[in-house]
């Protein structure tokens, strides 16, 4: 039996006046971005600020669209639309467009459309379907596998067409997998593996040999709580690990340095089988980790030099200050920071930012929009625009949290971590705290693509949320 909700009085329209008021802002800022005095007209659509309002209004269209729709017909569709878009990020490899080095975009007349953006909404359709199945159970192989190959796969596609950056995107669905059950030592894995990365970046491989070992025997000690032996293998590494060092030192060549550190490892373990035989499960897990580890480390050179692209690295040494130039790689950041900090606490006013109207930060409109906040705005524009971000996403929170439907629930954890991952990156990347990757800000960068995206992710959700009161 099915009792009927009225959507109307059902919606939030506390979310909708959040989304309202960023796309405005966004609309705001983008005119101030490229403003032209030959071209004053908010209106106008040979500019961007116009075509930007033309996006604007297609999207609220979409919206209205997306209310018609029966609400069944979003998981009943997840995986149709999970496969379209599959084939789009196949079909856009070999028919579409490359622009700034990736080849992202079809490409009809004047217009452009971006798969990829779409991509995140289809996944997060495929996997709150697949995770709110019947008798879901996020342990089983199978299941893990099945839930590795929805988010893996258009990962993948991304990757081919050369947009590393949108790919990294996808890494915000671990929240949703860990909302759902997945363990706690996942989330530390992971953020233990990009230390591991950075530190593989600045120290030597030996230094990471060493510094794994104590790592290896704090686990230890964390998990049997046994001083006496944790004591007796601190003094075993410490001296064998001393003695390999210096011959390194006196040695050194690249046989040597790989027999260095197999020697130390292999060392290093024999004594824990030894001495720790009665707690081996304690010990295989150490090894486990200690042999993953070294052979990431191992793989960091590989990675950096082979798979990231020559701009890619530049952004990385910029962000660690292993290259600070800023008339090269760092040029965007450096601008983007002056920017932002000339700003002030109120700003240079509206159209009156020098940093704005010259075109000193490149892609001022997509993923250095924030900077423009920045500058004419000052402090309390950057703080009201983060706000509205922060009560949106706590809104969504809230909203997932009211849900019956597993579904919906799932879908909305997805929703809150793609839109926080966009927010922290963009942000961080205009404050040089994260690395250039170029992902837009939600609402606010221009392009149709991006806010037809994320508006559909969005009121996907309104609209589900809008009948929660219905029994299925």
């Amino acid at each position: 039996m099915t009792r009927k909700v009225n959507i109307i009085n059902s919606i939030d329209w506390v979310t909708i006046l959040l989304y309202l008021a960023l796309v405005f802002m966004g609309w705001l800022n983008i005119y101030a971005a490229v403003f032209n005095e030959e071209h004053q007209s908010i209106f106008d659509l040979s500019q961007r600020y116009g075509k930007q309002m033309l996006w604007i209004i297609i999207a609220i269209g979409i919206a209205i669209v997306l209310f018609i729709i029966d609400r069944k017909a979003y998981p009943a569709f997840s995986f149709i639309v999970y496969g379209i878009t599959i084939v789009m990020l196949i079909s856009v490899l070999i028919f579409g467009k490359e622009v700034h080095g990736a080849r992202s975009w079809f490409e009809i007349g004047n217009f452009r459309l971006q798969p990829t953006e779409f991509a995140k909404l289809a996944t997060n359709l495929a996997l709150a379907k697949f995770l709110s199945s019947h008798n879901f159970n996020i342990y089983k192989p199978r299941n893990l596998v099945i839930i590795g190959m929805i988010i893996i796969l258009p990962v993948i596609l991304i990757i081919l067409q050369n947009d590393t950056g949108s790919s990294l995107v996808y890494i915000a669905f671990i929240l949703v997998l860990y909302r759902e059950g997945l363990p706690g030592i996942v989330l530390v894995l992971g953020i233990a593996i990009v230390l591991l990365f950075i530190l593989a970046l600045f120290v030597e491989l030996l230094a990471i040999v060493l510094i794994l070992q104590l790592l290896a025997l704090l686990v230890y000690y964390i998990l049997s709580k046994d001083i006496k032996n944790t004591s007796k293998g601190l003094l075993f590494f410490i001296g064998i690990s001393g003695i390999f060092w210096i011959i390194n030192e006196l040695y050194f060549n690249i046989q040597i340095h790989y027999i260095i550190v197999f020697a130390v490892i292999t060392s290093s373990l024999f004594y824990l089988l030894v001495a720790y035989k009665d707690r081996l499960k304690y010990v295989y897990l150490i090894i486990s980790l200690l042999i993953f580890s070294l052979s990431f480390s191992y793989s960091v050179d590989y990675l950096y030099f082979n798979v990231l692209e020559k701009h890619q690295r530049r952004r990385i040494n910029v962000l660690f200050g292993i290259n600070d130039d800023i008339k090269g790689p760092g040029y965007n950041v450096h601008q983007s920071k002056i920017a932002i900090g000339s700003g002030g606490l109120y700003g240079k006013g509206y159209l009156q930012g020098t940093q704005t109207r010259y075109d000193f930060v490149p892609e001022q409109t997509t993923d250095f929009i924030f900077c423009t906040i920045g500058e004419e705005w000052g402090f309390v524009g950057t703080t009201a625009v983060v706000l509205l971000f922060i009560f949106l996403l706590i809104r969504v929170i809230y909203l997932s949290e009211q849900q019956k439907s597993k579904f919906t629930q799932i879908y909305g954890y997805g929703l809150v971590s793609i839109l926080f991952f966009h927010f922290v990156v963009n942000i961080g990347m205009t404050i040089g705290l994260a690395p250039v990757i170029g992902i837009p800000l939600p609402f606010f960068s221009y392009g149709g693509s991006s806010l037809w995206s994320f508006t559909i992710l969005l009121f996907i959700f309104i609209r589900l949320d809008a009948t929660k009161g219905e029994l299925l």
